[in-house]
């Protein structure tokens, strides 16, 4: 008989014991499985944020979109309007015709809910443009012409135009009046689609009488 000594806590504990090795397993388990928690954790958290930010972007997206509407509908002049919103911002591009002009657009945004901040950029056109506009708007205008003897619809295509084959401008414009480009009567009046540019340049004693369809 004898007394044996043993290192305490190096046994394993009866009945619900584990060797070293298999506490270390078991710790190196419970160690990949809290590390697999945390990253489930974190891909769930991130398409949290993605839900977040795209449900942000959309709100944003129609936010701009109603500020156009917004715009539009009191009625100011903007060519090329776009108005993008940005966490409380709203830039605004485009061109308008005066300064007046463009200091209502900005009141209009940022007298709406929600904007706390424009960002101008709005252009005011140029003389020049604005003289360009008015010529094309000019050329852009209809006028009625009265139909005398002699007259077809090529040739007052070239007095109004300078091109004979023009004629189906006239024509189209004056359906269904006209069933046939051939069939036009002295004192019938036509429809001269953008003729507004000026007078007729044929022929000086043709008789025909034009007036503006916009006066």
């Amino acid at each position: 008989m004898g007394l044996f000594d043993f290192v305490k806590n190096a046994g394993a504990k009866i009945g619900i014991g584990k060797s070293t090795s298999e506490e270390a397993e078991e710790t190196a388990g419970a160690a990949a499985a809290a590390a697999a928690a945390r990253a489930a954790g974190a891909a769930a958290s991130a398409e949290r944020q993605q839900a977040a930010e795209k449900k942000e972007h959309l709100g944003e997206v129609r936010k701009s979109f109603e500020l156009e509407k917004h715009v539009k509908s009191m009625g100011f002049e903007v060519d090329d309007l776009d108005i993008k919103f940005d966490d409380g911002k709203a830039t605004i591009t485009g061109a308008v015709d005066d300064n007046a002009t463009r200091e209502r657009v900005i009141l209009t945004v940022g007298n709406t809910d929600g904007v706390g901040q424009v960002d101008d950029q709005l252009r005011v056109k140029t003389h020049v443009e604005l003289a360009a506009e008015e010529i094309n708007r000019q050329k852009a205008e209809s006028k009625f012409y009265t139909v005398v003897s002699g007259d077809s619809l090529s040739k007052i295509a070239k007095e109004f135009y300078g091109d004979p084959m023009r004629y189906p401008e006239i024509f189209e414009a004056n359906e269904p009046m006209l069933k046939d480009p051939d069939l036009i009567y002295p004192g019938q009046v036509l429809r001269i689609p953008g003729a507004g540019g000026g007078d007729p340049g044929g022929d000086a004693d043709a008789g025909g009488k034009t007036r503006n369809l916009i006066e």
